[in-house]
């Protein structure tokens, strides 16, 4: 068996390994895991990976969790060109540097939409007005911070590294705008509708209430996650 990818294209490091394979030419098996129906909470899923998390990643006897452990994986593996993971100290570490502040400061907050909007919604749960507004102040800060320390006037983040964040508020940001249409020109609009079809989907579903019940199993996960909310 070759390499297989357990993946959810709703989450955001699913995406991330995703698109950085295919855009490399990196063959795989697709393992979809639906997030929703609380696949990764299966007993045959707690065999692959025991923190039952997507992405995850198998290669023959090898397994592997957590996506920027995967995508340095696959880019050691597959020897992908230098610009995605270069061999140069002092720019590779600046790549490390943005995926900490993006795990804090992008994922942590970006993320927290489509939960408020779409998912709490779904289970009958109401995240509160003052927490939804102070989530919508740490993405301007947030943005701010990308713009500013990450991005400046370069082409793409960290110096060549594309990186996409997968953020649609880039109004009134007119540099972030345009690192996001050379970041979709670079990996081509094709792929990108792809990798992010799925979560465009359940928006869509939402909006027409027609986005089916998660399962039962996944409740408290969900009910965890809202709890958490900032």
């Amino acid at each position: 068996m070759g390499l297989e990818l357990y993946l959810d294209l709703i989450s955001q490091p699913s995406r991330a390994v995703y698109v950085f394979a295919k855009k490399n030419g990196i063959p795989f098996e697709l393992r979809n895991v639906e997030l929703l129906k609380g696949q990764h909470l299966t007993k045959e899923f707690f065999l692959v990976n025991s923190l039952q998390r997507v992405p995850t990643l198998k290669d023959g006897d090898f397994l592997l969790s957590e996506s920027v452990a995967i995508l340095i994986y696959l880019s050691f593996k597959y020897k992908t060109a230098d610009h995605w993971y270069p061999s140069d100290l002092q720019a590779r570490v600046r790549i490390h540097e943005y995926l900490g502040w993006h795990a804090d400061r992008i994922r942590g907050t970006f993320g927290v939409s489509l939960w408020t909007q779409v998912l709490a919604p779904l289970i009958g749960a109401q995240v509160p007005e003052e927490k939804v507004k102070r989530n919508r102040t740490n993405i301007d800060k947030a943005l701010q911070h990308l713009e500013d320390k990450f991005l400046g006037h370069k082409a793409f983040l960290t110096s060549q590294q594309v990186v996409a964040v997968g953020c649609p508020l880039f109004e009134g940001r007119p540099r972030l705008s345009a690192w996001r249409e050379r970041v979709e020109a670079f990996l081509g609009t094709d792929l990108c509708q792809e990798a992010h079809g799925p979560i465009f989907h359940i928006v869509e579903q939402a909006a027409n209430k027609t986005l089916p019940d998660p399962s039962p199993e996944f409740y408290p996960n969900m009910l965890l996650r809202i709890f958490r909310i900032p």
